[in-house]
């Protein structure tokens, strides 16, 4: 499981290496124009303090003045010139860097295992993916603005002061130790409160995302005013932790801008006194008001220098550590290659379609889910499995595709372990249907067909046939291009299990399995659909889960699980007659079906 990443070190902006370098040369061109035009508002005060010197002597030519004028304009015209271009150089880039790292990431995430999600909330991915990348932003861009304005505005500025009149200078300057070390301490502080806030803003997403992808149950169970009771504790919680950190910096800056203010202060006192001794022109000491004003924002910027980095840190840590997690199931070094690939599957291979040999397999930290199983399926055969709840059944599946690792040797796809089979190629010979017949909020006809590229018309309709979803069609008023909305929320049952194996059977793969995908339609509907993938599906695997033996019986072949173990096995006739848990369940269904 993702830590909380408390350890926000300056050593994570490392990994942002590649990107700067990539737009090296717009960083470049943004400082040029940023150092540009802090130059250029340094030249102000010296412009300032001439005029005022040329006035307060009382003879001068009007021609002097508005050449001061003019050059102040000009001055000016190239701050904001500059202004517009540092920030479509800098700000520019650290967008094109978040965009990136965000496609980058999204990118890993689906890579990722099938357990990595089981251990770690969709909210909290979500945080990962929007609020600290923005904090990462924000570091490179603003962050890296405030860095320069705070090295080189305030350097030059009171290497200015210093030589203009060292004495003044020095009795206006002794407040800014303190300073300094009030941004160092805020920047301690800025981490720990900012952290909180991130993991609040992950425990509200986890809250919206839940209570949104569980709208039926939870209007089925009229729980909204509790569910509106704990979105307003978590959205309570992120506000508490924001404004813990808006505290902290509506104190913080405040209290630089009165220590920036202490020093015109001082300056009036040092300063005047020299004006009145004849040692200081009243233009001179203008400018030095003018620049111990202008010595503000770089103070403060370096507040927001500390609180950006620091957050960047913060955020940076926190995404670092979902694109450092290797995948646990991968591709072996030396994948069975396409060619032999195509040669295991193909129809002259004499290997079964599916080997199952003593397969164990425990989830981390419970016993085991499957023990001891072997079992071999024929090219070509029809298996039905049934079972009690967690006996065992989805486990069985989902180490045919290596959604779950099973030990090597344990299962075989054409005679190839499925550990040495590549990725993609393995699970490119499977179509499953999930239990949850999980649907995207899209039209019917790119549901069905999002497995392919281009999906035709009659491979739409053929589908549809065999899934007997075609009879519903004209009941949606948008036919094919009807919006199910979000997971299918606004179909039934029947219709979204009928959605997803039009999914399937349109995708044509060598192995196709229906997990428990028939319990929410009827039985005439469920006969008819097994009917038309028997037609359909001649000399390929077929896999049927089911908690009905009325949809096993078109199988050949039925294995029985119980508590993870092979309990069962053979023909439904065969079973039906050895008075097992088959038949048994075989008995009370019709027993029920003549109460029905």
């Amino acid at each position: 499981m993702l830590s909380s990443g408390k350890e926000g070190s300056l050593g994570e902006y490392r990994s942002l290496l590649p990107y700067l370098f990539r737009y090296r040369w717009r960083y470049a061109a943004g400082l040029f124009c940023l150092v540009t035009i802090d130059a250029a508002q340094i030249v102000i005060p010296q412009l300032i303090g001439r005029a005022v010197d040329l006035i307060t002597m009382g003879s001068f030519k009007p021609r002097s003045l508005l050449f001061i004028a003019f050059l102040m304009i000009a001055v000016t015209a190239v701050i904001s010139l500059g202004r517009f271009f540092w920030r479509y150089f800098i700000h520019g880039s650290s967008q094109r860097i978040e965009t990136e790292m965000r496609e980058r990431l999204f990118a890993h995430l689906l890579t990722l295992s099938y357990d990595f999600y089981q251990k770690n909330k969709i909210g909290d991915l979500m945080a990962r993916s929007i609020s600290d990348l923005g904090a990462v932003r924000m570091s490179i861009g603003m962050g890296l603005v405030a860095f320069i304005d705070f090295i080189f505005m305030a350097t030059s500025i009171l290497v200015i002061i210093f030589i203009q009149d060292a004495r003044s200078a020095f009795f206006a300057v002794l407040p800014l130790p303190v300073v300094t070390l009030l941004i160092l301490i805020f920047g301690r502080a800025v981490t720990d409160r900012f952290l909180r806030a991130q993991e609040s803003y992950s425990r509200m997403s986890d809250t919206v995302q839940e209570t949104f992808a569980g709208m039926r149950v939870v209007k089925s169970f009229v729980k909204e005013g509790w569910f509106v009771k704990k979105f307003a504790a978590t959205n309570d919680d992120y506000r508490e932790a924001n404004m813990e950190l808006a505290k902290l910096e509506g104190f913080f800056f405040p209290l630089v801008s009165f220590l920036s203010g202490l020093t015109s202060v001082i300056l009036f006192l040092a300063g005047g006194r020299r004006v009145i001794e004849g040692s200081l022109s009243p233009g001179a000491l203008v400018a030095l008001f003018r620049y111990l004003q202008m010595l503000i924002w770089p103070l403060m910027g370096a507040g927001f220098m500390v609180n950006m980095i620091q957050r960047g840190a913060v955020g940076l840590r926190r995404v670092n550590e979902v694109m450092r997690t290797v995948p646990s199931i991968r591709s072996p070094g030396a994948p069975v290659r396409e060619d032999a690939a195509r040669a295991a599957r193909s129809s002259s291979g004499t290997a079964p379609a599916i080997e199952i040999r003593d397969l164990s397999f425990a989830y981390e930290g419970k016993g085991n889910a499957l023990s001891g199983i072997s079992l071999a399926v024929p090219r070509g055969t029809w298996l039905g499995i049934l079972g009690r709840t967690g006996s065992g059944k989805s486990t069985l599946i989902k180490s045919l595709v290596r959604m779950v690792d099973p030990p090597r040797g344990a299962v075989k796809i054409f005679g190839v372990d499925v550990r040495d089979w590549d990725l993609g190629h393995l699970r490119s010979l499977f179509a499953v249907t999930p239990q949850d017949s999980y649907l995207f909020s899209d039209s019917i006809k790119n549901n069905i067909g999002y497995g392919l590229e281009n999906p035709g018309e009659e491979e739409l309709l053929k589908a549809a046939d065999i899934s007997a979803l075609e009879r519903d069609l004209s009941n949606f008023n948008g036919g094919w291009d009807t919006l199910v909305g979000e997971r299918g929320l606004t179909l039934s049952g029947g219709q979204k299990q009928r959605v997803a194996i039009s999914r399937a059977v349109i995708l044509d793969r060598e192995i196709l399995v229906l997990d428990d995908s028939l319990s929410a339609v009827d039985a005439d509907t469920e006969k008819r659909v097994l009917s038309r993938l028997l037609a359909g599906r001649k000399g390929k695997t077929t896999i049927i889960i089911s908690h009905r033996v009325s949809s096993l019986r078109h199988t050949g072949v039925v294995a029985v699980l119980e508590e993870g173990r092979l309990a069962e096995l053979g023909s439904p006739q065969e079973l039906a007659a050895r008075g097992g848990y088959y038949a048994r369940m075989a008995a009370l269904q019709q027993l029920e079906g003549q109460d029905g």
